[in-house]
């Protein structure tokens, strides 16, 4: 993967979720209890599949999730902005069935953040998707929670991918 740098014109982000194009087994660990000091984990697999979107300006995948409490299915959207060089990364669910406030971020030295402000459980807060540990055949996403403006974070769901095809 290469470099993302802001102020290097000829550099075309739209490229940066290509290695997340394919299919993937992926290992989740979430957190049971958010911003409550909790360490109870719930672990669950589950399936990715991700495609490009209007010729290559976005992509999106489609996942499932195996999880104790019942199978859940989600999908995210991903645009890139060729003008601002950063991605909108918008996520919906059949729990809820709402579309997400889109997460704004980029890629830099092969390591991808997004962030939010939004609300949970009444008080505003801000979150953070980060993927890393990027290869050809496997990967690792995060979301974390921050209510002290971003001071700190509490990572809240882990998910460990491997490319099935």
């Amino acid at each position: 993967m290469s470099e993302s740098n802001p102020k290097d014109k000829t550099r075309d982000d739209r490229t940066d979720f290509d290695f997340f194009m394919g299919r993937w087994k992926v290992h989740h660990r979430r957190l049971k209890e958010r911003l409550k000091g909790s360490d109870a984990w719930e672990e669950f697999n589950g399936t990715s599949v991700a495609r490009h979107v209007l010729g290559g300006l976005g992509n999106m995948d489609e996942i499932t999730l195996e999880r104790p409490s019942g199978r859940a299915e989600g999908m995210t959207i991903r645009l890139y902005d060729p003008i601002t060089r950063q991605w909108s990364l918008y996520w919906a669910d059949s729990v809820s069935g709402t579309l997400q406030p889109p997460m704004i971020g980029r890629f830099e030295d092969g390591r991808g953040e997004f962030y939010a402000q939004e609300i949970f459980e009444g008080q505003s807060v801000f979150s953070r998707f980060i993927w890393s540990e990027i290869t050809a055949t496997s990967c690792h996403w995060e979301q974390a929670l921050s209510a002290d403006g971003g001071r700190s974070w509490e990572t809240n769901w882990t998910m460990e991918f491997v490319r099935i095809e």
